[in-house]
């Protein structure tokens, strides 16, 4: 097997994402075959990858954060004049409910991203988080932590359309996956995706004739929006797992 970056193969190997590995290298955090690895170095399946003890602490003090993003914030950086959904995170929009146990830190703020975006007329669960593992497992090239959705629509849907947004659709000339959409009732459906392309499902409504009214996601993997308030947020526990 031919030799491929050591940045790469730590993020196939999910101890984390290509930059973070490339940092940890630059500070001496990783060997390999017991010598200390440098930056843009190449190795195989065969070469022993080790971290240092100390990346195992600063991995396991980062944090996952849950919000219920409402309409009119952006996932990520502030844009024409609207908020990231970061600027929810402050002590008061804490959910009381939180059963976590972590306590709220100015450090949790530092290095957030979103891990799958929302758009800024969509609602529901958006993950912000400082673990590049994390981020992979949900937007990875190789994720398989399925999204679902509610979505509310206008226009006439027949069977061979609704077929359509189960498989068969293309986007950007490029063949969606198979995805799973059915009635949630009758003027709304139940999306459930395994990619995340711009706008998709919008996209795809618009592909057999329909306008979406309303989106909300309800789930990441097993993790589900449950009763987490509109414009609340609350960490991902230790216990929980997208996949």
């Amino acid at each position: 097997m031919e030799p491929v970056r050591l940045s790469k193969r730590m993020a196939e190997m999910g101890l984390c994402s290509r930059r973070e590995a490339d940092s940890y290298i630059e500070q001496g955090w990783v060997r390999v075959n017991g010598e200390v690895a440098v930056l843009g170095q190449k190795v195989t399946p065969a070469d022993q990858i080790q971290l240092d003890d100390r990346l195992g602490k600063a991995q396991a003090q980062r944090v996952t954060i849950l919000i219920n993003k409402p309409m009119g914030y952006v996932s990520s950086q502030a844009e024409n004049g609207y908020q990231p959904a970061a600027a929810l995170i402050t002590p008061d929009n804490h959910w009381a409910e939180d059963k976590s146990g972590i306590r709220f830190s100015r450090d949790h703020m530092k290095g957030l991203a979103p891990a799958g975006r929302l758009d800024i007329d969509s609602v529901g669960l958006l993950v912000l988080t400082q673990d590049g593992r994390v981020a992979k497992e949900i937007i990875g090239e190789r994720s398989d932590v399925e999204k679902e959705y509610l979505v509310r629509v206008e226009g006439n849907l027949d069977a061979e359309g609704l077929k359509l947004l189960n498989h068969g659709l293309s986007l950007d000339g490029e063949a969606l996956l198979p995805a799973k959409v059915w009635w949630q009732n009758e003027d709304q459906l139940r999306f459930i995706l395994k990619e995340g392309k711009k706008r998709q499902i919008r996209r795809m409504c618009e592909l057999v004739g329909l306008h979406v009214v309303g989106l909300k996601r309800i789930r990441i993997g097993t993790i589900m929006l449950g009763d987490l308030p509109t414009g609340k947020w609350r960490y991902l526990s230790a216990e929980e797992h997208f996949s």
